[in-house]
């Protein structure tokens, strides 16, 4: 039996791999999928109210995403929970050791997680990580 669930577990910082992930958040949930975006470790801090707002390109690529001002990573994101089946959580351990709360996320952001539950979720679908 096939699923329908993407689970994605974002842990970097990096531009290239932000976008990667948002566009796979954005294209699965508007295309019918069950989507649920696990924000961790380094990504963490780009999904606070006043976190960073540019990502350091990783190489050539991530350059050339902004110099051609392909749409935001973050823009993604949000569209992949407003116009499809997309959650974005984030890591209840980072939040911990950042010492930050659900109030200090963007709108968008839903409950924190943990990673046990997180990963049975995730059990019966496509797990992808970046």
């Amino acid at each position: 039996m096939s699923s329908n669930r993407i689970s994605i577990i974002l842990t970097s910082d990096k531009r290239e791999q932000l976008q990667m992930a948002a566009m796979i958040a954005s294209v699965g949930a508007v295309s019918g999928n069950e989507v649920t975006v696990f924000i961790s470790m380094n990504a963490l801090q780009y999904f606070l109210k006043d976190g960073p707002e540019r990502a350091p390109a990783a190489g050539a690529m991530g350059e050339i995403l902004e110099r051609k001002k392909v749409p935001h990573f973050m823009t993604l994101f949000e569209q992949a929970v407003e116009l499809g089946d997309a959650k974005i959580l984030p890591c209840s351990m980072a939040m911990d050791v950042l010492e930050v709360g659900h109030q200090d996320m963007k709108p968008f952001v839903g409950e924190a997680m943990g990673l046990t539950t997180f990963l049975d979720d995730a059990r019966d679908g496509q797990v992808w990580s970046f």
